[in-house]
């Protein structure tokens, strides 16, 4: 992936409409960039359909949701939901009496884990447990999603699996120490993905992020084809972060956060969707801006690039409406804090010769440095403390814009996808924000 391929023009409303029929493949939780491409879904008045990941037991096997549950995922869906578990990774799967990967990792300790080997035979053999297990579970799933469509109507497949992370005590010490490190807890990304550890971890990303995609594709052959041979279509979308461009010294540059140790799992989905679009599958995954959500929030200073959408949307010419958002962030600082110094502060950080190193997009993705923590970690605290209230947040806000303004362009996009691995940059973000003018409270 030598070359960016971003969108630039706004696309048209185009292919989906009423009665056609949406399909999340992944559960629908908050703050996430797919609660935006679900609105789109409802306002087209699509038909919506999604799946669950189930739910664990206390010995930690999967079930179904519950009635209640269920009832209460559908409505916040808006659409009928396939209550068949798909909860993807094999952390959790291992041969009848054996030790799952998560115990395995569980018997680490910070004076070990470094230096520790594992049994990749065995581990091998979870891994295709679980595997197993998921790929079972889709073919019911889609089983039942086959007599859920009916003939001649459109279908978007929208992927959102991601993650993987076990819930290990010793791999969130290490995260910890990863992300959020300085000095003397500091931890290098380089060596932890060189553990035995660390290559486990970047397994199971895979799995979930990248490999669930490959699995709805080709789960969903039978139904594909008797759409298209019907004269419809079948799309699908995937959300990826590769990096983004934002407004640096009034242009728009590439950067990225380091060390997004989830980018290789995100790179392995990226080459899924050019490998079906060459069988002539319009499968498209989109390089979205970084947000704030229930999962990124490991990552301090991921959120900072944020603070330049609003110099984007003033260059976009966002006229009153910029304006607006400009003064609501105003008010969420504290009454001695010009929104100025805290934008001057993004900049200078984007200017300095640590963060420069850092947009080198071959080399994606990098891994951290001491330096480059120190600064990022510090900013982001910084400018959180400039806040009144820390759960009111500038990032928060533009967050949500994000969502909403990245639904609407995957959404008319994938009417006609323009290749299988798209960039949505700060400059259409802001084109779209500036069009539609929304409000969030």
């Amino acid at each position: 992936m030598g070359q960016r391929v971003s969108l630039r023009n706004l696309p048209g409303a185009g292919l989906f409409k009423k009665g056609d029929v949406f399909v999340l493949f992944g559960e629908l939780f908050d703050r996430g960039y797919a609660n935006g491409l679900v609105d789109e879904a409802r306002a087209a008045g699509m038909d919506i359909i999604g799946f669950t990941v189930g739910r664990r037991t206390e010995d930690n096997s999967l079930r179904p949701l519950t009635a209640e549950e269920l009832e209460a995922a559908e409505a916040h869906l808006g659409g009928r939901i396939i209550n068949v578990p798909l909860m993807a990774g094999f952390d959790l799967d291992a041969p009848e009496g054996g030790l799952t990967p998560r115990d395995v990792i569980n018997q680490l300790s910070m004076a070990t884990w470094y230096d520790e080997k594992f049994d990749w035979d065995y581990l091998g053999k979870c891994r295709q447990i679980g595997v197993d297990r998921f790929k079972s579970a889709a073919a019911q799933a889609f089983a039942q999603l086959k007599d859920m469509i009916p003939e001649g109507r459109n279908v978007f497949f929208a992927h959102t699996m991601a993650g993987g992370v076990p819930k290990a005590k010793i791999f969130l010490a290490l995260a910890n120490r990863i992300y959020k490190g300085r000095g003397d807890r500091f931890l290098s990304s380089d060596d932890f993905i060189a553990s035995d550890l660390g290559k486990l971890i970047l397994q199971n990303f895979e799995e979930v992020t990248a490999n669930t995609f490959q699995h709805l594709i080709e789960g969903t052959e039978e139904i594909r084809d008797r759409i298209v041979q019907g004269g419809n279509h079948v799309h699908y979308s995937a959300y990826g972060y590769h990096g983004t461009e934002i407004l640096i010294n009034d242009a728009y540059k590439w950067q990225t956060y380091s060390n997004y140790t989830q980018g290789y799992a995100k790179k392995k989905l990226e080459q899924i969707a050019s490998d079906s679009w060459e069988k002539g599958i319009k499968a498209s995954v989109f390089n979205c801006p970084e947000i704030r959500t229930n999962s990124s929030d490991i990552f301090v200073g991921v959120e900072l690039p944020l603070f330049s959408l609003l110099l984007a949307l003033k260059k976009e010419d966002g006229g009153a409406w910029a304006d607006a958002q400009w003064k609501h962030c105003c008010n969420l600082l504290d009454d001695d804090v010009p929104l100025d110094t805290v934008l001057q502060k993004i900049q200078d950080l984007n200017n300095s010769k640590v963060m420069e190193r850092t947009r080198d997009f071959d080399s994606w993705p990098a891994p951290n440095a001491p330096d480059l923590a120190e600064i990022v970690i510090s900013a982001s605290q910084e400018i959180t403390k400039m806040h009144k209230d820390r759960g009111a947040l500038i990032t928060d806000h533009l967050s949500a814009l994000v969502v909403l303004a990245t639904g609407t362009l995957i959404f008319r996009e994938m009417a006609d996808p323009t290749g299988p691995v798209i960039w949505l940059n700060h400059d259409i973000v802001a084109k779209q924000l500036n069009e539609a003018r929304p409000s969030v409270s």
